[in-house]
This record gives structure tokens, sequence and C-alpha cells, in this order.
């Protein structure tokens, strides 16, 4: 009785292997350049949605700067600076009024530097 249980159960173990379709998965090296690209794009991102703010965009045209021109200089920026920036907003306090403003400045003063960098 144990061997008939057996049989059937390896022929139906069989059945349904030969049932279910391989998917062959592939693993493949990636470049440290795609991987650079995607953080960096995703530094980019967070630093220009933070423009697109009204409260820094209202702050930053109180200070005589271009909201508009600032997302252009955003996006001249290289990948070192942009990383440098976003790390900068990341480590500011959230939910602070002075947090807000300090953001404001960092920004404002980002852009600045690298208008007068060229």
């Amino acid at each position: 009785m144990n061997r008939i249980m057996n049989n059937t159960l390896c022929r139906i173990l069989i059945a349904l292997m030969a049932w279910t379709p391989f998917q062959m998965a592939q693993a493949g090296m990636i470049g440290t350049e795609q991987v650079a690209s995607t953080a960096n794009h995703g530094d980019r991102t967070a630093v220009l949605s933070m423009l697109s703010r009204a409260e820094v965009a209202s702050q930053l045209q109180a200070l005589g700067i271009d909201p508009a021109q600032a997302k252009d200089r955003v996006q001249a920026m290289s990948d070192q600076e942009i990383a440098t920036l976003a790390n900068r907003l990341e480590s500011l306090p959230a939910g602070a009024d002075s947090g807000a403003v300090l953001l404001i400045i960092v920004i404002a003063a980002a852009v600045w530097w690298y208008m007068y960098k060229r």
C-alpha cells in the first residue's frame, strides 16, 4: 500500500513539474554608471520637487531669484553638486518653521554659487 502511494505521489509531482512552465531567470551584472545615474536622477528629482513648492518659489522670488531660472540652474548642476545639495536637504529638520527658511537659504545659496561659479 505504501509503495502504491509513493508511486502515485511521484507521478503527480512529475506531471506537475512538466505542466508548470519554466521561467528562465536571468541575472547579470549592472555597471556602476547605471546605479550612479539612477541615484543622481532621484536626487535631482527631489531638489526639483522642492523648488516646485509654492512656499519655496515665493521665498526665491522674495530673494530676487526667478524660480524657473533656479530650476534651469539645478538642471545644469553636476551630479556631485546635486548629491551634495540633496544630502543637505535631507539633513534639515522636518516640520520646523526655521527649517523651511534654512532650506530656502541653502537652495538659494547653491543656485547663487552655481551662477557665479561660471
